[in-house]
């Protein structure tokens, strides 16, 4: 669905995942500086939106999905993901309830296997599930998203930034993307997902015991890092190329973007044990581990006792 704002002058249709919206609108790196200074408006209008109504919607997507939302407020915007049995990232959805309906938005090209599997999981509750895409247009400003009409997208007077500006500070901010990010082998701990998509104290949702298990373990096989680009090489390693270190692959890169301030980055996950300090290859260009932790990974009670533990061993 080819967004009306990619006639506006300047504008430069972005490819891939974001085909349908505008990369830029003809200054990338001004757009960033707007976007991250709230004085922008970024038209998401190609990512698809689901309805959930009825009176059971809440609970029922309690049950499937990894976010605690039986008693989310109306307006409370919220991530969950949909597993698989084995605990792997199938679906990542962005959502909120206004009180009689959730509209959720999810990545371009995942809207019809979503849509199949919430719909085989009705059985007799009082739930309606369609995809309502045509109706809805998504926007992003100033740190949080909104709906609005889609034929009043056309209409939108706020300075727009493109989609590359958007990733820019996605990736800027070690957010990762669902397909981009991830793989089919995805765990919530490798790249983040724990606390913003994952609510640990909530059971009874397809995938919970592996949620549980790593969680407890802390010790996810693969870790999201953010990483520094050669800026001398013209180009950007590609989603999917091999992180090599010392001629071993030890992980893939997901995002590569040019951000206007710390220069070409990219996201990528990687084997856990790759020292921060590792000498990289991203798709043959040179790259370095940003030290800072791609997130704080909540600390389970049982991790918590057996520092005690440790403790009190070391102290005698």
């Amino acid at each position: 669905m080819t967004s009306p704002l990619l006639a506006r002058p300047g504008a430069v249709a972005a490819e891939g995942p974001d085909l349908g919206v505008a990369a830029h609108y003809g200054d990338p790196y001004a757009e960033q500086r707007a976007l991250a200074e709230g004085k922008a408006v970024v038209d998401l209008s190609h990512r698809p939106v689901l309805r959930i109504a009825g009176p059971d919607r809440l609970s029922w997507l309690h049950s499937l999905l990894s976010q605690h939302v039986a008693a989310l407020p109306p307006g409370q915007w919220t991530e969950a993901l949909v597993l698989s049995p084995q605990g792997h990232v199938e679906h990542h959805l962005t959502l909120v309830d206004d009180g009689s309906q959730v509209l959720a938005h999810v990545e371009p090209g995942t809207a019809e296997a979503l849509l199949g599997y919430l719909d085989r999981m009705r059985f007799m509750l009082r739930v309606e599930v369609e995809d309502v895409t045509a109706a809805y247009a998504v926007l992003h400003s100033g740190g949080a998203d909104r709906f609005v009409p889609r034929p009043s997208l056309a209409e939108v007077s706020e300075p727009l930034a493109g989609i590359a500006a958007f990733e820019a500070l996605r990736v800027e901010a070690r957010r990762p993307r669902l397909g981009l990010d991830t793989d089919h082998r995805t765990i919530p701990h490798e790249v983040g997902w724990l606390g913003s998509a994952v609510h640990l104290d909530k059971g009874c949702y397809r995938g919970q015991e592996t949620v549980a298990r790593v969680y407890n373990l802390g010790r996810p096989p693969r870790r999201l890092v953010l990483l520094h680009l050669d800026g001398s090489d013209s180009e950007l390693p590609a989603t999917g190329d091999a992180v090599s270190l010392d001629g071993r692959d030890v992980g893939r890169v997901g995002t590569a973007v040019r951000h206007h301030v710390l220069g070409p980055l990219a996201l990528a996950v990687v084997k856990r044990q790759v020292p921060d300090d590792a000498s990289l290859l991203a798709g043959g260009v040179a790259a370095s581990i940003d030290p800072e932790p791609a997130f704080e990974a909540p600390v389970s009670p049982a991790r918590q006792a057996a520092a005690a533990r440790e403790g009190l061993l070391r102290r005698r």
